[in-house]
């Protein structure tokens, strides 16, 4: 190899070295946008309504325009902005997106009745027990263990990443069902576990419905 050879060799292999590290940085710049701008908004910093201004969010979280950008649709696609403002959702909305999890959560709770296995029953046990002594934090973090873990067992993976982009709104939902202590909640919980344990595939699909019907009845009538 020549001198001259080895020199564009070293200088393409800088170049790369340079777009590797600009792009991990935009990608670290705009993760931290969008866990931040989501957090906010998740613990109601930023209340329905909320309109969203590109430039004092970048400066507030000290990054660029563009992974401010970049976030906010993100969080568009997940539903929880429309219109550069924080989601106040109608009825309708509620509706709408409770009709998905009936439909998807109803099919998991059935694959689940018949695929899950020893280690993640036990992990639904102990969701239950903590659903009923934990603090509210606690509860939260088991409910959504409790429903992931039943989404996983459909192994269906369109299904689970479906439910994945839907994780921010639910939270709101689910947020709101443990806050203000739906009646039933964690009683509900428990017969849909049992219809799993012993693998009632009808009774497991009929049971997971009927709990996330009554997750959107409470959350309608707070509205």
């Amino acid at each position: 190899m020549s001198k001259k050879e080895g020199s564009c060799c070293r200088h393409r292999s800088l170049d790369s070295s340079v777009q590797t590290l600009t792009r991990t940085s935009s990608q670290s710049a705009y993760l931290h946008a969008y866990e931040a701008i989501r957090d906010k908004i998740l613990s109601g910093e930023l209340p329905s309504g909320s309109k969203l201004v590109e430039e004092r969010l970048a400066k507030e979280l000290g990054v660029s325009r563009t992974p401010v950008r970049e976030a906010i649709r993100q969080l568009e696609q997940e539903g929880l902005i429309k219109q550069k403002r924080v989601v106040n959702p109608t009825e309708s909305d509620l509706r709408n997106i409770f009709q998905v999890r009936i439909l998807l959560e109803g099919y998991a709770a059935r694959a689940a009745a018949t695929y899950m296995d020893e280690a993640s029953l036990l992990c639904l046990d102990e969701c239950i027990t903590i659903g009923r002594t934990g603090s509210v934090e606690d509860v939260m973090k088991a409910n959504k263990t409790f429903h992931d873990q039943i989404v996983q067992a459909s192994r269906n993976p369109m299904m689970i990443d479906i439910i994945d982009r839907m994780q921010s709104i639910i939270y709101l939902f689910r947020k709101t069902v443990v806050i203000y202590k739906r009646p039933g909640l964690i009683d509900e919980h428990e017969k849909i576990y049992e219809a799993i344990r012993t693998h009632d595939v009808d009774e497991a699909e009929r049971l997971m419905k009927e709990h996330l019907q009554a997750d959107l009845d409470f959350c309608l009538h707070l509205i």
